[in-house]
């Protein structure tokens, strides 16, 4: 990101591409906690900061390899940390060890649980678990029966791959049984995808 030119505190974009008329206000009964790959941060196609302002009390937090010490403050608090990701083949070949099971009865209330995010590509957010044994630790939540994606900006690499926006509140869907309270923030994601079009088309 150029320092020169003038950026939204909100979004930290330039203020030509200031994202702040999509954040779209949807609270959520779980907590999430989002971590950002670096390469992610000032991308302006992630969908990310986006979901970080339009999620009240979500936490968003930049780096590959955290300190345990900072990771497991950011996982410490009255709810229970749940990992967003696929139960993969091929984890014990990269060293990751297997996950305890998530068991389903922890959905019955949603707002004991913190559903931890990881924003990178699929190659980085292995290699973010990997680098993370904390993450490992936690039980994970995979989707199930997920629409496709409208993230049209970048190019997906398997069928099912969604932005982390569509990710996250598919899966806080799926938690909290509610698909309608997201229906907003997926309307904003929309137009969040047609102003990036819009924008590269202009380059």
């Amino acid at each position: 990101m150029n320092p020169k030119r003038p950026t939204c505190p909100a979004c930290l974009r330039p203020l030509a591409t200031c994202i702040c008329r999509w954040i779209a206000p949807t609270p959520s009964r779980a907590g999430v906690l989002l971590l950002q790959h670096p390469l992610e941060a000032h991308n302006a196609k992630n969908s990310a900061r986006l979901l970080h302002l339009s999620l009240p009390g979500s936490m968003l937090a930049v780096g590959e390899s955290f300190a345990d010490e900072a990771l497991q403050a950011l996982l410490a608090g009255p709810r229970r940390p749940v990992l967003l990701y696929p139960d993969t083949p091929g984890d014990a070949s990269l060293g990751i060890v297997p996950p305890p099971p998530f068991d389903p009865a922890w959905a019955g209330d949603p707002a004991e649980l913190l559903l931890v995010v990881l924003d990178a590509t699929w190659r980085k957010s292995r290699k973010m678990l990997y680098l993370n044994p904390a993450l490992q630790a936690l039980p994970r939540l995979a989707l199930r029966d997920v629409p496709p994606s409208h993230y049209r900006i970048r190019k997906a690499h398997a069928p099912g791959q969604l932005s982390t926006l569509e990710a996250t509140v598919h899966a806080l869907a799926q938690l909290e049984n509610d698909e309608a309270r997201y229906a907003p923030l997926l309307d904003a994601f929309d137009g969040f995808v047609g102003q990036q079009l819009a924008l590269a088309a202009r380059a």
